[in-house]
């Protein structure tokens, strides 16, 4: 770790995709960890998942460096109205947490950090970035159950994110949780 300060900075929509040299030596390192344990074929699949991703509406990617030293990175979009986002979930939700307008809910794919960066507010400045000026009223985001994933749900937790159900896997995939925080509304301008 060295001692120049942590930035972020950010891309939008198809900006994004040309970060890809700089995202993907840090989703290798971080994602081949366990639990994740991401190998050849999860790692092909971010790469063409990342492909169309950033394709989408608003798709927003922000990348934490300490000088030239990239140490963090994170990637969401807003959900469009036809998601299918809730429909992979086991309990049927509601239609007000299903309804989506494709600006109010932030959808967080990707939110990794190396590990000697680990604990030290990187994630939270990430996640902080991605939000930035995006007005959406809620972030939702899938993530492994504790006990595997514990720092994160320990993190997300003081975020004030809560779970509100599991996704059914796919057949041989990990069960994921559900996150969501509900964003603050912001206060209205006072009329003069």
């Amino acid at each position: 770790m060295g001692s120049a300060p942590v930035v972020v900075d950010r891309w939008e929509g198809l900006e994004c995709a040309a970060q890809l040299d700089v995202v993907l030596p840090m989703y290798k390192e971080v994602w081949v960890e366990p639990p994740y344990c991401e190998g050849v074929k999860g790692i092909a699949d971010f790469i063409d998942r990342f492909a169309q991703e950033v394709r989408l509406p608003r798709a927003r990617l922000v990348i934490a460096r300490c000088g030239t030293q990239p140490v963090g990175y994170a990637f969401g979009y807003p959900l469009p109205p036809d998601t299918g986002w809730w429909k992979a979930m086991e309990e049927e939700p509601t239609a007000e947490v299903a309804a989506e307008t494709g600006e109010r809910t932030l959808a967080i794919v990707e939110l990794a950090v190396r590990a000697e960066w680990r604990r030290q507010g990187v994630a939270a400045r990430l996640h902080a970035g991605l939000l930035d000026g995006l007005g959406v009223e809620r972030v939702a985001l899938a993530m492994r159950p504790e006990p595997e994933a514990a720092p994160a749900h320990a993190a997300y937790a003081a975020w004030g994110y809560r779970q509100v159900g599991r996704w059914r896997p796919a057949d041989g995939e990990p069960v994921s949780h559900i996150m969501l925080l509900t964003l603050p509304v912001a206060a209205a301008p006072a009329n003069r």
